[in-house]
């Protein structure tokens, strides 16, 4: 069956357009509350937002539509999507509920769901509950009806955590660090798991006002990061994501580090204390330079599909620990059971800290291939996996590249575009490599 309104993370859109309405939003919290009741008596979700005006709106719907269901509520306030999966653990709920939209403007939010486990949920349960939206609601009656209340203490109990994956024998004491929430739901959290490590903390993004999340700040705009750690001298840069479980890295030299790099560095970290680290996740777009440096490490490198669910799903088959995306979707999952960027920056910290050195001396043998990556908008009735010139060039450019570069095409998730994507270890041939197989796209 094909997912109607699910996509590779939860449920997304603009806030006051189909699904992202009231309405909607409560009958998901309804059917899903009917979902839950198939296998518990009394279940108990637990509900977590980022720092976006439309959380409280929505917040109100699937409060109202679980109760509805006979479902009890605890209500987690601002907290980052990691947060909300620890503790839908730790609490033993039967659900955690995150409303976000992540690195999206505000004017964009989204619902998603952990297990009781604290894991992304498989395609089979978003399935039932598509299934259960189209049933009508069946209401409790007023004794059966579910019972919200609030967990005070949800972000500091969330900081606790967070410390705890930093070893005991470790300080941050002598660092500064330039600590970038992105005005987001760690705005009031990421600063003091660094402060309470004994780091000196400068924070920026951490004002939240409902309509500047990731406004020019934060992971995907790193640019105010880069700036404040040469302004105030830094020894560190870090910047989240909207909901906190994307991470990029700035040094003191002011240079950006990504999520390849900073997966490399965690696989270093243990393999220098003597951990065996039989594979790493990475995905189709992960640099090819990484997938390089590791198998001369004697440590296989496998690509999953784009998006840190499906690096889940490879690592879980695997029984390995670590993967993660370019984009700083970092998996660590003998600390955590979902990307954290908190953990994962207290994982580069670690190695740094240990051994005395930059990310820059320890990357010194990392150089990343150059990526060009090209958009092109399809016409509606255009089938680009049909073309025979699309795949003969491609086919030709890939014969060109050799063993020194690769080719990736493949559809856009959520808009009508071909991403064209070329990596070379030269960057003209990459871009006269890409600007060919776009053109040929184009004329499929």
């Amino acid at each position: 069956m094909t997912r109607k309104y699910f996509g590779t993370d939860g449920i997304r859109g603009t806030v006051g357009q189909a699904p992202i309405t009231p309405d909607f939003v409560l009958r998901l919290a309804h059917a899903v509350g009917r979902v839950l009741k198939k296998t518990e008596e009394r279940p108990l979700v637990l509900i977590g937002k980022d720092t976006r005006i439309s959380g409280y709106m929505l917040e109100s719907a699937l409060e109202s539509g679980f109760n509805s269901a006979g479902v009890d509520v605890l209500l987690l306030g601002p907290l980052p999507t990691p947060g909300v999966a620890y503790l839908t653990r730790a609490q033993r709920a039967s659900l955690g509920v995150v409303i976000s939209a992540s690195h999206n403007a505000y004017s964009d939010n989204g619902i998603k769901f952990f297990s009781a486990q604290g894991s992304k949920l498989p395609d089979a349960w978003e399935l039932e509950v598509e299934a259960a939206l189209e049933d009508p609601p069946v209401w409790a009656d007023s004794a059966s009806l579910g019972k919200t209340r609030r967990l005070d203490d949800a972000a500091g109990r969330y900081i606790e955590f967070c410390k705890s994956t930093f070893p005991q024998d470790l300080t941050l004491k002598g660092l500064k660090i330039v600590v970038d929430a992105a005005h987001g739901a760690a705005y009031h959290i990421a600063p003091k798991v660094f402060h309470e490590l004994g780091a000196e903390v400068i924070a920026i993004g951490c004002a939240p006002d409902g309509l500047n999340i990731n406004h020019e700040v934060g992971a995907t705009h790193p640019g105010a990061l880069l700036r404040s750690v040469r302004a105030n001298h830094a020894d560190f840069g870090i910047a989240l994501d909207g909901d906190a479980d994307r991470l990029q890295m700035v040094d003191a030299a002011g240079r950006l580090y990504n999520g390849d790099e900073l997966l490399y560095l965690m696989v270093c970290d243990r393999m220098g204390r003597d951990e065996h680290v039989p594979g790493t996740v990475g995905t189709l777009m992960t640099n090819m330079a990484v997938e390089k440096a590791l198998e001369g490490r004697g440590v296989k490198m496998l690509r999953a599909k784009v998006g840190d669910r499906y690096v889940l799903e490879e690592l879980a088959r695997h029984r390995w620990v670590l993967g993660g995306e370019g984009s700083g979707h970092l998996l660590v999952l003998d600390k955590h059971t979902t990307g954290d960027g908190l953990v994962s920056a207290l994982q580069v910290l670690q190695y740094c800290v240990r051994s005395g050195q930059s990310m820059a001396q320890l990357l010194a043998g990392l150089t990343l291939f150059p990526q060009v990556l090209l958009n092109v908008r399809l016409r509606p009735d255009q089938n680009w996996q049909t073309s025979t010139h699309l795949a003969q060039e491609i086919a030709q450019v890939q014969a060109q590249l050799g063993t020194q570069g690769r080719v990736l095409i493949r559809a856009s998730g959520t808009e009508p575009l071909l991403r064209v994507m070329v990596e070379a270890c030269d960057a003209a041939m990459a871009h006269a490599c890409a600007e060919r197989l776009a053109e040929a796209a184009r004329s499929a």
